[in-house]
């Protein structure tokens, strides 16, 4: 489902999104040098164009040339913040299913995630350089730590993923299976009524930072006059961090709808903007088992045979060569 990385593989930092500063990108190399990885920093690296890293050229350049390599093995991406978004309608598909490349991000990368997705590639949940790994303290010297073992190792059909979970997280118990979709809530959101909203269906994981409330309850309201909350087989919440928890909204507006429909859901996930931010696929199928005595987990099944079906809307297809 997804390769390891064996020592001396190369991976491609790149910035789809928001720039990172100089102390940051001069840390990245000690970094994967520590788990026997090899990095290749690209131009946008050091660019910085306001709330960009670069043109939007310049990126998505960059992103084309770490798809072409082939000695490249894996794309990390440097931090989210805003941007990727700005970039799909150019990028190539035909080439990302030619050279697929394990793209690693999250939060804003939940843009890149989707492609991927709607691709049939499956890609990673996981922290990023400068949002998170270049930091000092236990915290992130963890999560890097389950990142980079997790990329040595891989990822096979029936490995199961049981993670420690937040206490006292929300949770139906039930089983589904489906494939693993999502990431943040405000890009999945933002995503819909184009060519490059996640699929219907699945295993929907969600998280977001520093959303109030109220916008939590409006954006997961979008998703459900949509259909998307109705269509998904399963849930699984990652951290929702804010001034005020929306603890509130979120029992509020999914535990009434997976009682109702029997729908299995597993909150306090450790992945996010929260800590800990462990790794976790998307794009493959798993099955989500929520028993009544606690705990949760993902079970891996395979990733999936094809491209997701298109989505119904008149946008142009990205599983087509996109043309801006």
């Amino acid at each position: 489902m997804i390769a390891p990385l064996p020592p001396g593989s190369v991976a491609a930092v790149l910035a789809p999104a928001g720039p990172a500063t100089p102390e940051q990108v001069a840390a990245i190399p000690p970094l994967y040098a520590r788990f026997g990885l090899q990095v290749r920093l690209y131009p946008s690296c050091f660019a910085s164009t306001g709330y960009l890293a670069g043109a939007d050229e310049l990126r998505l350049a960059d992103l084309h040339a770490a798809l072409a390599d082939d000695t490249v093995a894996a794309v990390h991406c440097m931090r989210g913040g805003y941007g990727s978004m700005r970039l799909l309608v150019g990028i190539d598909a035909d080439l990302l299913r030619a050279k697929p490349k394990l793209l690693i991000g999250y939060s804003d990368i939940t843009a890149l995630h989707a492609l991927w997705c709607l691709n049939g590639l499956p890609s990673l949940h996981a922290p990023m350089p400068a949002s998170d790994l270049v930091k000092p303290g236990p915290e992130a010297n963890a999560d890097a730590d389950a990142l980079f073992v997790f990329l040595r190792q891989g990822l096979m059909a029936g490995q199961v993923i049981e993670p420690t979970l937040e206490p006292g997280a929300l949770r139906v118990p039930g089983h589904a299976e489906g494939r693993v979709v999502g990431g943040n809530l405000s890009l999945v959101a933002a995503l819909l009524g184009t060519a490059w909203a996640w699929p219907a269906g699945g295993l929907l994981f969600l998280e977001d930072v520093n959303e109030e409330p109220y916008r939590v309850d409006r954006l997961l309201t979008q998703l459900r006059l949509a259909g998307v909350l109705d269509a998904a087989a399963g849930f699984v919440l990652g951290s929702f961090t804010a001034p005020t928890a929306p603890d509130g909204v979120l029992n509020d507006m999914l535990l009434p709808l997976c009682r109702r429909q029997g729908k299995p859901l597993l909150g306090g996930w450790p992945a996010g903007h929260g800590t800990p931010n462990r790794p976790l696929p998307l794009g493959v199928r798993a099955r989500l088992d929520v028993p009544e005595a606690g705990g949760g987990s993902l079970s891996l099944l395979a990733a999936e045979s094809g491209p997701c079906p298109p989505n119904p809307n008149p946008s142009p297809d990205p599983k087509l060569k996109s043309r801006p």
